[in-house]
């Protein structure tokens, strides 16, 4: 058994050049992370035909990844704060081989749902184990450019499951893909294993009097407490989930069949919309030692930056009304015309939306520095938790709803309209309960930009 410790308290920040080296082990195990969770939108045409599935199959399917990802979060953030990020990630990632190789045999849509969620199980430490590692191992304002930095390698993790492997499928096949995936997390591993350094910690079992150490409580209590956090839950379930359920599975879709577009073209699409994500979160990271030295807090620029992404949403939702649109007494030539600019142009309106979305990513930094140290990895992983039970619960909904709108006698594009409208909705209004419930917070973030 493993006896009572608990975190140092000492300064633990890493040199330079070990830091670097401790965040590419970590970005690489996140790049993918973020394959896996986004290949089924690059999938979701060739399993829907192989397996016959509907709307709310293919939703489940891609949703078994977030259920197993959500289920995880709790007992990993205890695991976190006790064992550190290097022994929690390497048992996390054992566990992401398998379902790999799970989902590459599978023969039913029962066992592949199975290797989904655990798929999604296994890659669920690799962000919130390096951002609780650096809220140890950097200073505070590093803190926030590593996390947008490795949102950046994650969004390179979604390039990498558009375009290439559009163009593997023909050659090794979806099969050979995840014994491929399965592959390179192991590689993964050994990288981790090499690079990362263990938790320090303080073996304790007496005070220097002689009586008896309470062990350390590790339960989630002072996270579910706190103002902040509580605030930010229907923001995180409803907005920030809704838009990791969006981008990994639901754009595809609405390219093809709202918008006109082959498989390929959805794929193209998804590819330049991952790219402009990708340079974001670059230059997030590139701005925020500024923004910190500005004192321009994390929830001015959500407050301010969310409402774009509200703009460009209902934008794709009523263009795609207009284009489809043959009851309105408008003249139809103009709308057939509209139509064919808006082929062209809805996968500029969505890398916008997601561009709009990406203000949302501060919030993880903002509560691990809302806490202390030796809370990070639980604050992080509730926090986590309610995401991808966001990411879950919406990207079946969003399913359900299509079929349901359907079953009642819409049209395909107006089911698809219906249920995107219901997700904006729900979006709004948790970014107003945010507005007015949350606290004043003050985050001392330090000027340094090593």
């Amino acid at each position: 058994m493993i006896s009572a410790v608990k975190p140092s308290a000492e300064n633990q920040q890493l040199p330079v050049k070990q830091a670097i080296l401790v965040f590419l082990a970590f970005a690489f195990a996140y790049f993918m992370s973020t394959l896996i969770r986004a290949i089924t939108a690059t999938l979701s045409p060739t399993l829907t035909l192989e397996l016959g599935l509907q709307a709310r199959d293919l939703g489940l399917l891609a949703g078994g990844y977030f259920f197993g990802f959500a289920a995880m979060q709790l007992p990993l953030g205890r695991w976190l704060d006790r064992f550190g990020p290097k022994k929690v990630i390497i048992w996390f990632l054992s566990v992401a081989v398998v379902g790999c190789l799970a989902f590459a045999t599978a023969t039913s849509f029962a066992g592949l749902l199975l290797a989904r969620v655990f798929c999604g199980a296994g890659v669920s430490a690799c962000l919130m184990a390096p951002l609780t590692g650096y809220r140890r191992w950097l200073p505070p304002s590093s803190q926030i450019r590593a996390n947008s930095w490795m949102l950046m390698t994650g969004s390179l993790g979604m390039v990498a499951s558009t375009l290439p492997v559009q163009w593997l499928m023909p050659i090794w096949g979806w099969r050979g893909i995840f014994v491929a995936l399965s592959a390179m997390i192991f590689i993964a591993i050994l990288v981790i294993s090499i690079l990362v350094p263990a938790w320090k910690m303080e073996h304790a079992a007496t005070k220097p009097t002689g009586q008896p150490i309470t062990p350390p409580d590790y339960s989630y209590t002072a996270v579910w407490s706190n103002a902040y956090v509580r605030s930010l839950i229907p923001l995180g379930f409803f907005f920030y989930g809704g838009q990791v359920a969006l981008q990994t599975l639901w754009v595809s879709p609405w390219m093809i069949k709202v918008a006109g577009y082959s498989a390929a073209g959805a794929a193209t699409a998804l590819f330049y919309i991952n790219v402009v994500m990708l340079v974001t979160f670059w230059l997030w990271g590139s701005l925020n030692p500024w923004l910190a030295r500005k004192n321009i807090s994390s929830d001015k620029m959500m407050i301010y930056g969310l409402p774009l992404s509200f703009v460009f949403l209902a934008i794709i939702i009523i263009a795609a009304k207009a284009a489809n649109s043959t009851a309105s007494g408008i003249n139809i030539s103009f709308f057939e015309g509209f139509a064919v600019n808006l082929s062209v142009n809805v996968g500029f309106l969505w890398a916008m939306y997601f561009v709009g979305c990406s203000f949302m990513a501060l919030s993880q930094p903002a509560i691990a520095l809302a806490f202390p140290a030796e809370l990070a990895g639980r604050a992080l992983s509730a926090y986590n938790l309610v995401l991808f039970a966001g990411v879950f619960v919406v990207q079946w909904g969003i399913g359900l709803l299509i079929d349901g709108f359907k079953a009642l006698g819409w049209q395909e594009v107006a089911a698809f309209q219906g249920a995107f409208a219901a997700f904006l909705v729900c979006c709004i209004a948790s970014y107003g309960y945010f507005i007015f419930a949350r606290p004043k917070l003050t985050l001392k973030v330090a000027t340094s930009t090593a």
